[in-house]
């Protein structure tokens, strides 16, 4: 029981809504964040596509110094923070007297650095730069800009893997509980989702260009599909040891039961299907269960001829005769990226807590791979206790976890 980890708190800051009950409306009812982006058009993209997210505005609430250092991610990423610490009723008095951790992934902040880059080159003079450049440009910016903010003295790292970074995230601060070297993690992931950070995307044609119908342009283990929609936001977990919740009277959502992670070790943009089933695998040893337990798999699928085809290859190979219905929420939202992992696990408790699964939107003729899933195109109102969700990335990263709803 001392190793227990349970999440406690949950908040998310999406293209489905600006926190959890808007999400969970948006889930339930198949709606889609995808819209189609006129300005990207006059920069030269190929694809216009992209979920629609406005960049909250923190005057007022923040002081100037604080906002200055925060890129447009890290802003997602305190607002989803501030409701999973309510939802977990975590007071600042408590992150003052304790040591709690942060660990958020995020792989890029590319708006920073390309106007730092600009001014540069138009003015000839760095002095003119700013001093909120240098911390809203790196990697680290989410977790730097929170664990000054909340005050923690716990762990304070960014993930950078890529589109699994929010899952490993995650899984890596329970790993920290689990082991006992914190009682406390903030964990989750964050994305921007500006022009300037998914250009050089738009230019390898990963994009839809099914720009005559935004919201049918993501589609999952279809067919048809011909590329993902980017999306962003930010998603928040409170991960708490077993002990540290009880004592604090603070609400048990959930357990994460099993973390599996591994490596495809081939192509650095094309996945496979070794590395993601030995992931899963890993994930259910980890969680020592019998897959029949397992009610729901949020899978990664982001909608890529590639992709989605071998992680169907991988899934059916682990399953086997044993359907549990398989459905990507970035049908819905596009793809997250370095949010994905963690929203896709808020977005699962959603349903989770609620007794359904979201329709794989646009899921209308399967191919070879998808026939062998059972993938409902419209919302399925059924009772589980139990998921598991995928996260994959470049370089061949990979992360499962599993989670199950506390009794």
């Amino acid at each position: 029981m001392n190793n227990k980890v349970v999440i406690t708190g949950m908040g998310i800051y999406s293209c489905l809504g600006k926190n959890l009950d808007e999400v969970r409306d948006s889930l339930y009812n198949g709606k889609s964040g995808i819209v189609f982006d006129p300005a990207r058009k006059e920069m030269g993209f190929r694809s216009a596509l992209t979920a629609q997210l406005e960049v909250p505005d923190l005057k007022g609430i923040l002081n100037r110094n604080q906002r200055v250092y925060m890129p447009e991610q890290a802003k997602y990423a305190y607002m989803a923070t501030v409701e999973a610490l309510q939802n977990a009723r975590l007071e600042q008095d408590y992150m003052d007297s304790h040591e709690v951790g942060i660990f958020y992934g995020n792989d890029s902040s590319a708006e920073a650095v390309v106007q730092s880059a600009d001014i540069m080159r138009e003015k000839k003079d760095t002095m003119l730069i700013g001093s909120g450049s240098i911390f809203q440009s790196m990697n680290s910016t989410v977790t730097m800009n929170l664990s000054c903010i909340f005050r923690l003295k716990g762990m304070n790292m960014t993930v950078s893997a890529a589109c699994a970074s929010g899952s490993h995230a995650i899984g890596l601060g329970a790993l920290l509980i689990r082991n006992g070297l914190q009682e406390t993690v903030i964990c989750g992931g964050a994305q921007e989702v500006n022009p300037l950070s998914i250009g050089s995307f738009d230019g390898i044609s990963a994009f839809s260009v099914r720009e005559s119908e935004p919201t049918k342009a993501s589609r999952p283990f279809d067919r048809d599909r011909d590329g993902l929609v980017p999306g962003g936001g930010a998603a928040t977990v409170i991960l708490e040891s077993y002990g540290s919740a009880k004592k604090r009277g603070a609400p048990i959502l959930a357990e994460v039961l099993g973390y599996g992670f591994s490596s495809n070790g081939d192509h650095i943009s094309v996945p496979n299907v070794d590395g993601p089933s030995r992931s899963l695998h890993m994930a259910i040893r980890q969680a020592g269960i019998d897959i029949r337990e397992i009610g729901y798999i949020n899978a990664h699928a982001t909608s890529t001829p590639i992709g989605d085809h071998n992680e169907a290859l991988a899934i059916d190979a682990v399953f086997g005769d044993y359907k549990p219905e398989v459905t990507s929420t970035k049908s819905q939202t596009g793809h997250e990226m370095w949010m994905a992992g963690a929203s896709e696990i808020i977005y699962s408790m959603l349903m989770m807590q609620n007794g359904f699964i979201a329709p794989n939107l646009n899921f209308e003729n399967p191919d070879e791979a998808s026939a062998n899933l059972n993938i409902p195109a419209q919302r399925v109102d059924k009772q589980f206790d139990m998921f598991l969700s995928n996260s994959f990335g470049f370089g061949g990263t990979n992360s499962t976890l599993i989670i199950r709803k506390e009794a």
